[in-house]
């Protein structure tokens, strides 16, 4: 098991994705995994994406016109959006030996609606490598209460969101001059 990561967690839009661009932009090891963002059209939230990190590749991942799909809030999620880009960008900075720290931005109810969503987090935290995962703040999932137990919990709020930018850059330094966990394979 890996215990070796940050997850971030706080409530939506406090700023947890712009802190893990932040954070991995400064870094000199190449990271991978999904980060969201919110689609804004006309100064209003109408869905959101999900960006392979390593590529660049992105998708929809749940979307107010989206006709089929789970309904979550006023969105309906694009599973097969998720599961191509968000799920195989997981999967890949597993895989990848060149990539040194997994991304997992974020767990939360539209992504937990797909059923290999899960399983590909599991091999991430299983996998040896640095992670760095958010979480919405009220997400009750046996998988984000394991995540939140086993690795560093930072809160991200409003009034503290703006110090953590270099908190968690030395964070992320230090857990990728660490040497691997006994029989864990380094990146």
């Amino acid at each position: 098991m890996n215990n070796c990561g940050i997850v971030l967690t706080g409530r939506p839009g406090v700023g947890k994705t712009t802190l893990i661009l932040s954070a991995v932009s400064g870094l000199d090891r190449k990271a991978g995994g999904m980060v969201t963002s919110e689609i804004r059209k006309c100064g209003h939230r109408v869905g959101f994406s999900v960006t392979d990190l390593a590529t660049g590749h992105a998708g929809v991942l749940a979307h107010i016109h989206q006709t089929d799909g789970r309904q979550i809030g006023r969105y309906r999620v694009c599973l097969a959006d998720l599961n191509a880009v968000g799920i195989a960008a997981i999967r890949n900075a597993v895989a990848d030996p060149t990539i040194a720290l997994v991304v997992i931005d974020e767990i939360a109810p539209m992504e937990l609606v797909s059923p290999d969503f899960v399983p590909a987090v599991e091999q991430a935290l299983a996998c040896g490598k640095p992670l760095l995962i958010s979480t919405h703040a009220h997400t009750d999932h046996p998988l984000v209460h394991d995540i939140r137990r086993r690795l560093d919990l930072v809160r991200v709020k409003l009034s503290n969101r703006d110090d953590l930018a270099d908190t968690l850059a030395h964070k992320l330094a230090s857990l990728l001059r660490a040497p691997p966990i006994d029989g864990e394979r380094q990146a």
